[in-house]
């Protein structure tokens, strides 16, 4: 029987323009992009592909130069036409012009009854070969699995609980057989459990309902109840010196394919939603996908942001921009970049369509219901000012933490403080409500991550 993990902190955004639950026939993007910022931890990445190389799906495209065995893969076959630099040559893209029909770099195949009978090292080198692997993360600080190493347990989390976030049971239809597939490769490269959280709020999709060889949970309440660091601390928390990996249903379903059909095949149903679409509904796509052609004819008007992601840890990636490697989600909402006059419209108005955490700023909020849908925007409301207390995050961060000290902890440099304060147990989304409802303006997220790099350096 499933343990059920009933969470009472957190914060719910609900936002406007939930994507329908139907796949819906779009035209294909004529080009797909590769990029190395989507992979925390990876340093130093360098290319293995160069302009004008006609490359197949699974193909390796870069490296990373502490993980110089994992590859990282194109998502389609094709052209690379585009090899996209920042500051001191760092490599930012890779974009290729795919095929009209994909064609796929050979792997070997197995069998369920193979893979139960593989040993850990050989499905490990598939993985890594392929261009899998990078679908592991790994805990602490939340950066690709290191494959030299051997976590105590993997966490998989079966629910977002982000603000428009993708439904499974739309995303993964159908995909019973491959998930399984990857559960029992998972199985294999832990001593430990692999560990199967789900809503106890919402039906449990066909894809989990049936899999064996997991330990399930069900987790209630609000977000962030579907991120899995918070999971992680109320299953089995994570201690100094300690490691486990988590990854997302999704990459489950793709090493499954990987292992029973022998293709990296990085296809998805994508949601795309949000306030400024007019039809927001699921589409089918390939990760790295360009997004103009989803936006085209699809907007309410152009003044607004698109962001690959949810609205607490998505990238604005603008019009022309490519879905990340991770993401399940187009978000499309107005561009808040108008000012407000403090007694009207700002923080002193009585504004019915604004949401707020804080009651005293957002009372019209408060009285409307939880389940009234707000059409926000991007506007922060202000600018960054003092770092004050005020006793909100811990009503929002359901682990035993103090947020607030974290943070001055980390930016003070206090290696000591950071570890004591728990430091290895978060990562950036498991913050991320911290700084939607801080008056202070903080940017929590940049902090934590430059928090998380001085304690992998040290």
């Amino acid at each position: 029987m499933s343990q059920i993990i009933r969470l009472k902190k957190g914060f719910e955004i609900n936002l406007a323009g939930e994507a329908k639950k139907e796949v819906v026939s779009v035209q294909q993007p004529e080009t797909f992009s590769v990029k190395p910022t989507d992979f925390p931890g990876v340093q130093r990445p360098k290319t293995l592909v160069k302009v004008g190389d006609n490359i197949k799906a699974g193909t390796p495209v870069f490296m990373g130069k502490n993980y110089p065995e994992v590859n990282f893969a194109a998502p389609v076959s094709g052209e690379v036409v585009e090899v996209v630099r920042g500051e001191k040559r760092a490599l930012l893209e890779i974009r290729i012009l795919a095929d009209s029909n994909l064609e796929y770099e050979e792997n070997k195949t197995f069998t369920p009854s193979d893979i139960g009978n593989a040993n850990s090292e050989e499905l490990k080198d598939q993985l890594v070969r392929s261009g899998v692997w990078p679908f592991l993360v790994q805990r602490p600080f939340a950066v690709v699995a290191d494959p030299q190493e051997k976590p105590r347990a993997i966490f998989i989390s079966g629910f977002d609980s982000s603000p428009l976030a993708a439904d499974y049971g739309v995303t993964l239809k159908g995909q019973e057989k491959y998930f399984q597939a990857g559960v029992e490769a998972l199985a294999k490269l832990t001593d430990g459990q692999v560990h199967l959280s789900v809503s106890g709020d919402r039906e449990v999709p066909s894809v989990f309902s049936q899999i064996t060889g997991i330990q399930s949970h069900k987790f209630t309440g609000p977000h962030p109840s579907g991120n899995v660091g918070v999971q992680i601390h109320h299953i089995d928390p994570l201690v100094k010196d300690d490691l486990v990996w988590t990854i997302k249903p999704f990459g489950v379903v793709v090493i499954g394919k990987l292992l029973l059909d022998g293709k990296y095949d990085v296809s998805k149903t994508i949601a795309f939603a949000g306030s400024s679409v007019k039809n927001p509904a699921y589409l089918e796509t390939y990760s790295g996908a360009r997004v103009d052609k989803f936006l085209s004819g699809n907007l309410h008007d152009d003044h607004c942001r698109v962001i690959s992601g949810n609205v607490l840890t998505g990238e604005s990636i603008g019009r022309e921009g490519y879905l990340g490697f991770y993401d399940d989600l187009i978000t499309v909402i107005p561009e808040g970049d108008q000012e407000r006059f403090f007694l009207t419209s700002g923080w002193l108005g009585l504004i019915a369509n604004r949401l707020s955490f804080h009651r005293a700023f957002g009372l019209v909020s408060f009285l409307n219901g939880k389940n009234k849908k707000y059409k926000l925007d991007t506007n922060v409301n202000g600018e960054e000012r003092p770092f004050v207390q005020t006793g909100a995050f811990e009503k929002v961060v359901p682990m035993d933490l103090y947020p607030v000290y974290l943070l001055k902890a980390i930016m003070a440099e206090d290696f000591d403080e950071m570890e004591a304060l728990g430091i290895y147990e978060v990562a950036e989304e498991d913050l991320a409500l911290c700084e939607f409802i801080d008056v202070s303006k903080t940017p929590v997220q940049k902090i934590l991550r430059q928090g998380i790099d001085l304690m992998m350096e040290s």
